[in-house]
């Protein structure tokens, strides 16, 4: 049981008083203002003022945590919080957690979620010092510690919503993003930073934040649930020794469902891809409504999903990917724009487009009419530069739309040299991705070529390319190469078919080149459903008026 909490849930709308006064707005105040009774105010209990409809709130928070009630603490996390921070902290943090303590009976589970919320905020919205850094992180140890520390006796007193449980994991993981970009600009810390993270380096450790994403996979035996549920199975409550199955209860299946996730992100922020699809490998891809009942999660599985099939040489499968979520956001856009993160979704989206018009460049292939003009609006200048082989623009694209590699560990010795190591992990994935770039430059003026004979002379074609005839072998061969790959049909991600990915096939028979087109046809249908659908509406919408 958890300790009681002072007051009782007030269900009155928060947002609609009148006007207050500025002496209940925190640290609002100018110095040197005078209280009620003409004495000057302690700038530091000032700043700890809290006004009566955030104290109503954290009495109402705490309560519905205490109580187990998912819709109030939905609807606290979602709405209140968001709305309380416009109103009273959009340029300052919320009150310490030590305020906050006796205002709802020193309840310790509200104030270990209170605390991730107060650290993600000062992230947000403020400048994280060193010491928020460290802070957070024990906060974070803290949290997952009662999750893993869970008896198996039965289920966890406790009830989080899906959101909350994402945006838990996923500031985990750019929070140790965060920390690893601010330890590796050396020549920018102070003398006392560099002591202590020198110091500290157990905090926002590479290994502890794999770990505590592999322990709550395991706590809650996420692999096997998920196995479970493609093969139809009921989950249980009691596992075969007689344990409490943590996978059967709701928070620990998503808790351990979103690690998952987060250990794809972590690795592809590694650069290790190999690994990031390997994490996700008992996830069916096929079944989206684990994904979807957060619309974050979709969208970041699919962009590190994607990007680690581009990195990997598996063109069709980044392709289909991309469109499939950027699909889904053109459809689904409509229904975001009043969340706190629609901004995120259209910055992902950009990324996405961008990286899906790096792919097509280098392994032309069918995709949906309405992401096909999506890119024709936006990225139509780039992609023809890219067709054509322009290095830089492929540079700038990556730059622009990958992610933010980190550098995990820093040495003793850069420590003393006081560089600046953070785009270090960048520049080594960029010169990954533009190795295979370099590779392919000639291979799109070869194919366009070729699209135009059945066959052709091997000396005409490189006399057609400015080349000799061996440089010509080379590039056929590779042509070859680069246009086979695994393409992904069902099972875990790293899996696949090796198949031709071109519109165009060929073969040399000594000094001749014969070609085949395996070009398919253009599907009509699509088009005329999506125009019968365009004009139902309008005539509806005609006939209402």
């Amino acid at each position: 049981a958890f300790p009681e909490v002072s007051g009782s849930m007030q269900y009155a709308d928060y947002y609609d008083e009148p006007e207050t006064s500025g002496y209940d707005l925190p640290n609002f105040r100018m110095e040197g203002h005078l209280d009620l009774e003409g004495e000057p105010i302690d700038a530091e209990m000032d700043s700890f003022v809290v006004p009566d409809v955030v104290k109503t709130f954290f009495v109402g928070f705490a309560t519905a945590v205490k109580e187990q009630n998912l819709q109030d603490i939905h609807f606290n996390y979602e709405n209140n919080f968001n709305k309380l921070t416009e109103r009273y902290y959009s340029k300052a943090s919320w009150p310490p957690p030590e305020v906050v303590s006796p205002i709802v009976g020193d309840d310790k589970m509200f104030l270990l979620l209170y605390k991730e919320l107060y650290y993600r905020h000062i992230y947000s919205k403020l400048q994280p010092t060193i010491d928020h850094r460290f802070e957070s992180w024990e906060n974070y140890c803290e949290v997952f510690n009662v999750f893993l520390d869970a008896p198996a006796t039965g289920p966890l007193p406790l009830t989080l919503p899906n959101q909350w449980l994402w945006d838990m994991v996923d500031e985990f993981i750019y929070q140790f993003q965060s920390f690893c970009q601010f330890r590796a600009k050396i020549k920018a810390r102070t003398e006392e930073e560099i002591r202590l993270l020198q110091e500290q380096d157990s905090f926002w450790n590479v290994y502890s934040v794999l770990n505590y994403l592999e322990a709550l996979c395991k706590k809650a035996n996420i692999n096997t649930i998920l196995d479970r549920e493609k093969n139809g199975d009921i989950i249980a409550a009691k596992a075969e020794d007689g344990s409490f199955e943590f996978g059967s209860q709701p928070l620990f299946k998503m808790l351990g469902f979103f690690s998952l996730i987060g250990l794809l992100r972590m690795h592809c922020l590694l650069g290790d891809y190999y690994l990031a699809l390997k994490a996700i490998e008992h996830v069916d891809l096929k079944n989206k409504s684990m994904f979807t009942c957060v619309t974050a999660c979709y969208i970041t599985t699919y962009y590190y999903l994607g990007f680690a099939y581009m990195m990997m040489r598996r063109y069709v499968d980044a392709i289909k990917v991309f469109s499939s979520v950027l699909l889904f956001i053109a459809r689904t856009k409509q229904h975001h724009t009043r969340s706190y993160q629609f901004e995120q979704i259209i910055k992902k989206n950009d990324h996405m487009l961008t990286l899906l018009a790096a792919c097509l460049s280098l392994c032309p292939y069918r995709i949906d009419e309405d992401v096909h003009s999506a890119i024709r609006e936006k990225c139509s200048e780039k992609m023809t530069r890219m067709q054509n082989g322009d290095e830089v623009q492929f540079e700038e694209v990556f730059t622009h739309a990958c992610p933010k590699f980190v550098v995990p560990v820093i040495t003793a010795q850069e420590y003393q040299d006081g560089g600046i190591y953070g785009q270090e992990a960048y520049k080594l994935q960029l010169k990954s991705f533009m190795h295979e770039v370099r590779q392919q430059q000639l291979l799109p003026t070869i194919r366009s070529y070729l699209k135009l004979y059945t066959s052709i002379d091997i000396q005409k074609l490189a006399t057609f390319l400015e080349t000799d005839v061996p440089s010509l072998r080379n590039q056929l061969l590779c042509l070859k190469h680069k246009t086979l790959s695994l393409v992904w049909v069902d099972g875990p991600p790293l899996s696949g078919t090796l198949l031709p990915c071109s519109d165009i096939d060929f073969y040399l028979d000594k000094d001749m080149i014969h070609i085949t087109d395996s070009k398919t046809e253009r599907r009509f249908g699509e088009f005329f459903i999506r125009h019968i659908s365009k004009f139902e509406e309008i005539i509806s919408d005609v006939q209402r008026k």
